[in-house]
């Protein structure tokens, strides 16, 4: 018995190796051909240089689509995270007509394809008169991110005691000081969490971008753009390493408040039974 579990053991992890290496090997080679000092991608190296990155630093463009991208994910994150926060809390404290097809309803653009939602916003938009620019990015950005909003914020409210909201109410607080001084200060942890994640989303998505936006492109846009020059090909390689190990940074931390949010809530169901 021991051994079959050993043999399982072994080969789930051999599993587990190979099916990240197949995730990430090849992301690997971004930051490493960025610093080679040719504009072709080729085996091997000519040399080390940090000359692409310095091109990088020095391009105005690149800065006005960087600037564009964070605008764009800051407001993205702030709305979606708000529309998380009260779809979370009505599915979790509320029962509500129809409140399942509701949920799912929300959640469809998980599994819709990006170009079709992509294809729809920019009908609407055209139809009812709008312009399209950094607004109507951040629109189908935030068609895209609510959904992950409210599955993060979901389960820190779900694991959040109601008895604590109970007590606030009995001691004579009304429903709004109730959330600001009992409910918030508990899912800030979600929250934080979900603002990391959709601005992340929001930064590196492309093909609502590339639909919605104009003459004034954000960056995953105007790294497409420079893809059809192969001398600004390795600017493109540095950007795209900083750009990388930014999202990790970011990924990481959201997963740490995720955690801690998880450990939060453990160690008060432990403290209360």
């Amino acid at each position: 018995m021991n051994r079959n579990m050993n043999v399982a053991a072994r080969i789930l992890g051999a599993y587990a190796v190979i099916y990240v290496a197949y995730l990430y090997v090849p992301v690997l080679f971004l930051p490493l051909f960025s610093f080679n000092d040719s504009i072709y991608i080729s085996f091997p190296l000519r040399g080390w240089t940090l000359k692409w990155y310095q091109t990088m630093f020095a391009n105005e463009a690149l800065h006005r689509a960087l600037v564009n991208s964070l605008k764009v994910g800051m407001m993205t994150a702030l709305i979606s995270t708000i529309l998380g926060i009260l779809g979370a809390r009505a599915v979790t404290r509320y029962q509500l007509p129809g409140q399942k097809p509701v949920v799912a309803m929300i959640m469809l653009p998980l599994v819709v394809p990006e170009i079709i939602l992509a294809m729809a916003m920019l009908i609407v938009i055209l139809r009812m008169g709008g312009s399209l620019g950094l607004v109507s990015i951040a629109a189908g950005h935030v068609l895209i991110c609510v959904p992950f909003a409210m599955v993060v914020l979901m389960s820190r409210f779900e694991g959040f005691d109601r008895s604590l909201e109970e007590a606030s109410y009995d001691l004579g607080e009304n429903a709004w000081w109730t959330f600001w001084r009992v409910t918030f200060p508990n899912v800030l942890p979600g929250i934080v969490a979900s603002l990391l994640l959709t601005f992340t989303i929001s930064f590196d998505e492309f093909i609502m971008a590339f639909f919605l936006g104009s003459t004034n492109p954000t960056l995953p846009v105007f790294m497409w753009n420079q893809l059809r020059f192969p001398k600004l090909l390795p600017g493109v390689l540095a950007l795209g390493a900083c750009i990388l190990i930014a999202s990790v940074f970011i990924v990481l931390l959201a997963e740490w408040f995720r955690r801690r949010n998880t450990s939060e809530t453990q160690t008060g169901d432990m403290t209360i039974g």
